[in-house]
């Protein structure tokens, strides 16, 4: 089974620079208005079209499973809102989250 989230954003030029520069995610167009991202075998579509009448929002952290994390932060730490550092966690994963330019958290975890 796979899981695609379908999330609004501000600017979708913003949005596909982000996960393409910063986090070298494939990036193509989907529909009017809306891109796919895709990496580590997950997808993220975005819209900018305002489906749910609201700001872009999410009470929830999107987890990416990756290897080589530590490769990976030291990769992007400098470029993107640090939202916890790369540390080991007591559930048995080493991992680090960032806010994307939505705001939306992000997490990439490698179990250890």
């Amino acid at each position: 089974m796979s899981l695609t989230l379908l999330l609004r954003c501000n600017n979708l030029q913003q949005t596909r620079e982000f996960y393409e520069a910063v986090l070298a995610f494939s990036v193509s167009d989907s529909a009017e208005n809306t891109i796919t991202v895709e990496k580590y075998g997950c997808k993220l579509l975005f819209t900018e079209a305002n489906l749910w009448n609201a700001a872009p929002a999410l009470t929830g952290t999107i987890y990416f499973t990756v290897s080589e994390v530590d490769d990976l932060y030291a990769m992007v730490r400098d470029e993107v809102e640090v939202a916890w550092p790369l540390q080991n966690m007591g559930y048995g994963s080493r991992e680090f989250a960032l806010a994307d330019c939505n705001g939306y958290l992000l997490a990439f975890r490698e179990r250890v």
